[in-house]
């Protein structure tokens, strides 16, 4: 279990298998949140500097097992937990997450790792304070990806696993378990389940209706660079010329 919020602010997490669409939907509310005047920080998954050179060559050299993967994962988040993300929340800032603890306990548990141990291993994270899980059929996933690049990563398709020769089909019966993983939690966690499949525009919509829930009556920190607040800055500076002008 993933500890109760205890911060300022707003931790907003995107999860959901490869080619879901995710990625597109949090840097569209990213966008959309700075330009409301919020302090917001983007944090995505296999990102920390510390571990990255280290997961890249084992990657290249084929040299993961599950529970060594699984450990790096745990690194990387740790990392960033402690110095980014949680001193951000406490300071009242919203953090959007591509992807999160979730992840780890979809893939790590697609890939034969106890899924009691790998979510002990993140028990020093708090609970978001809402989860979007976009969701689509395997087939539409799959087509995403091989229309974006050229070729299926390695571990992203689970050869690691000796499930089929052919990537494409490791990547089908891989990604297959992690959406079973993945559904088990909805209810678990609290997931606010997307339809992946709709227009980018109607996803975001959802989206944004939600957060705007989430965010009613929440004042978290004001960003004073946003257009928004210089705006409000502005007015206020006329405000009071105006007003020292009616006392002349």
């Amino acid at each position: 279990m993933l500890k109760k919020p205890n911060y300022k602010g707003k931790l907003i997490v995107v999860e959901g298998i490869d080619g879901s669409g995710k990625s597109t939907q949090i840097d569209l509310l990213y966008k959309w949140l700075q330009g409301s005047g919020r302090t917001v920080y983007f944090t995505e998954w296999n990102s920390s500097a510390l571990v990255k050179s280290t997961t890249r060559q084992a990657k290249k050299d084929k040299l993961f097992t599950p529970t060594t993967f699984s450990l790096l994962q745990t690194t990387d988040f740790a990392d960033r937990w402690e110095n980014y993300i949680l001193p951000l929340l406490k300071a009242g800032v919203i953090v959007l997450a591509d992807r999160y603890a979730f992840t780890a306990f979809a893939r790590d548990v697609a890939r034969g790792v106890d899924r009691d141990w790998v979510h002990n291993l993140y028990s020093f994270a708090y609970q978001p304070d809402m989860v979007f899980y976009f969701h689509v059929p395997l087939d539409i996933a799959v087509d995403r990806i091989l229309a974006a690049r050229a070729q299926i990563k390695y571990y992203e398709a689970g050869m690691d696993l000796g499930l089929s020769d052919n990537k494409v089909t490791s990547f089908r019966l891989f990604q297959q378990r992690i959406i079973a993983e993945y559904d088990s939690m909805v209810d678990e966690y609290g997931f606010t389940t997307i339809d992946g499949t709709m227009p980018v525009e109607k996803q975001q919509a959802q989206v944004r209706q939600h957060v705007k829930k989430a965010l009613l009556g929440w004042k978290g920190l004001p960003n004073p660079l946003s257009p928004y607040r210089r705006r409000s800055l502005r007015s206020r500076i006329k405000e009071a010329e105006i007003g020292k002008g009616g006392q002349s």
